[in-house]
């Protein structure tokens, strides 16, 4: 039964990507990004999110959400998320109330339908090969990106980890506020449980979420030290979420 709940979830998922992408990309002649994000890429986000909690029997607690600016709230922001599977890439865009701005890697763009959705709604796509260069596309089209009200999000870790590992954190998104004097709000998200690394089978059960409050960066801070404390926040919080993922050393 959890193999067929888990394959009509996916199905749903990947089947209606495409009316929407369509549909996306026909109105994305007309009209602006903003409105296309809150026309098509966030309510497929929150329906996707929905059918994993309906169909695929996962269900999600949120601590921390007066820790979000307001809507009426035009500072920058940068969310530092914990990343463990595909569901925090679904559901943070599903709950926040600015539309969002992904930092991702540009072989991305070339999924049908989802990735040419994603190159019309502003989003920031590098080449991770040329680092650089990726990194001063980072810093001018987030802040162009921010100023129109957007947050920024980028996963510290890079890349998907194992419930109860940690990541090597990079310095990006430190560096991208120690420039631009933006917030960083980290996000402690247990999905690992439910639905792990590379995986295509859920696990009913409940995914736990931490929303921390925004970080400032001090005056001649360096990057390495306002990413530790980013880090050092999550990781934290993480074994307040999911202590059966970290058991005590003897």
């Amino acid at each position: 039964m959890r193999m067929i709940r888990s394959l009509l979830t996916f199905l749903w998922i990947a089947i209606s990507v495409i009316p929407v992408g369509t549909f996306l990309l026909i109105f994305s002649l007309f009209v602006s990004a903003e409105r296309l994000w809150w026309w098509f890429a966030q309510p497929y986000l929150s329906a996707a999110i929905f059918a994993v909690r309906w169909i695929g029997g996962v269900k999600y607690r949120v601590l921390g959400l007066e820790n979000l600016p307001d809507v009426e709230d035009n500072q920058r922001i940068i969310l530092c998320p914990k990343h463990q599977s595909t569901w925090e890439t679904f559901f943070i865009p599903s709950m926040t109330p600015h539309p969002l701005a992904y930092v991702f890697k540009r072989e991305l763009l070339l999924i049908p339908f989802f990735g040419w959705a994603m190159a019309r709604l502003d989003m920031v796509h590098i080449d991770r090969s040329a680092r650089s260069q990726a990194w001063s596309k980072v810093a001018d089209l987030g802040v162009k990106l921010m100023d129109k009200g957007k947050w920024v999000i980028m996963f510290p870790e890079g890349t998907r980890t194992h419930r109860g590992q940690q990541g090597d954190y990079k310095n990006g998104a430190a560096r991208l506020a120690l420039a631009t004097g933006a917030k960083i709000i980290p996000i402690a998200v247990a999905s690992g449980r439910c639905w792990p690394r590379k995986s295509w089978r859920f696990t009913p059960g409940v995914i736990d979420v931490s929303i921390g409050a925004p970080i400032d960066a001090i005056e001649g801070e360096s990057p390495i030290d306002l990413m530790a404390k980013v880090e050092a926040w999550i990781e934290t919080e993480m074994r307040v979420i999911d202590p059966l993922a970290y058991p005590q050393s003897p």
